[in-house]
């Protein structure tokens, strides 16, 4: 069956209307892009679906969705391992503006997921399964007991689109009784790009994610992230071609047993990109998978 955005949104929140059962409540994450250190507890399990948009480039209309349908277990109190099922729909229509990718256009299509064999004065749109993801978080030092929260992060990616390794370091530190958190992420990952026409294509990506987050109310948490962002044409963070920062703000909310999470991430204009990476920019911003606005929902559902 052919996804569409509406079947996207709609599959992402029955799936997680289905699985909701009322038992008490486990970890959550306050952060929209920033993983904590607060687990699952041995011989936990949870459900969480994420669905994000990426929107707005250079010109014309760029609309990527993602959804991650997620089961997490507590396999100890300090190790917590996942699943994923990811899913996608891209939307692109005349979206670039720079004459190294449209040539003597005004505009063009292209960008992540738009395959080069597309004709770049036409729109652009499709959807299906991206792949699976698995996902171990180990827990070296807790931030409740702890100054300072240390964690170690590793996922790997099979997809349509990429291959993906990824590795994190997550620090973190509650003040005010918790209720202030500071978290930060060291974000490494190598990348297989597919695409038909040039086979894969490798990449690297090094970013830094901080960000705070305080409850003023029961139940109710707000903050801040900021992520800083760099991209690599090469494996293993060899020959950067871009540098872009995304900064914006997050809400939180947790009853008894679900929880919800939204944020927006805006692009700040001085963004730039070189080492032979000159088509992905234009308008003082990059592009390829990113975009002026970014913005996520996270739901959980402890199971047991």
């Amino acid at each position: 069956m052919k996804i569409t955005i509406k079947r996207l949104i709609a599959f992402s929140f029955i799936l997680a209307t289905a699985l909701h059962f009322s038992f008490a409540h486990a970890g959550e994450g306050v952060f929209g892009w920033i993983y904590t250190l607060d687990l699952q507890p041995k011989g936990k399990l949870e459900f969480e679906q994420r669905l994000q948009l990426n929107q707005q480039q250079a010109a014309g209309t760029y609309e990527a969705w993602t959804a991650r349908s997620e089961l997490e277990y507590g396999l100890t109190n300090d190790l917590q391992v996942a699943g994923y099922i990811n899913s996608y729909y891209t939307n692109a229509s005349q979206n670039y503006t720079n004459p190294d990718a449209c040539g003597d256009e005004p505009t063009c299509t292209g960008g992540y997921a738009v395959p080069s064999s597309h004709d770049p004065a036409t729109a652009y749109r499709k959807s299906g399964i991206e792949g699976v993801s698995l996902e171990a978080i180990y827990r070296l030092t807790n931030p409740v007991t702890s100054p300072v929260g240390v964690g170690f992060y590793f996922e790997p990616t099979w997809g349509k689109n990429k291959d993906e390794l990824a590795a994190r370091l997550l620090l973190q530190s509650n003040f005010m009784d918790d209720r202030l958190i500071l978290a930060g992420n060291v974000v490494v990952a190598n990348e297989r790009l597919k695409f038909i026409e040039n086979g894969n294509v490798p990449e690297s990506m090094l970013d830094f994610l901080v960000g705070a987050s305080y409850r003023f109310a029961p139940k109710w948490s707000a903050g801040v992230e900021a992520r800083f962002h760099n991209d690599y044409s090469e494996l293993n963070l060899r020959n950067q071609v871009q540098r872009a920062t995304f900064v914006g703000p997050n809400m939180h909310y947790a009853s008894k047993d679900w929880w919800v999470t939204g944020a927006w991430r805006y692009q700040l204009a001085g963004g730039n990109c070189m080492g032979g990476g000159e088509a992905e920019c234009s308008n003082a911003r990059v592009w390829d998978s990113h975009t002026v606005n970014e913005f996520i929902v996270k739901v959980g559902f402890p199971l047991n």
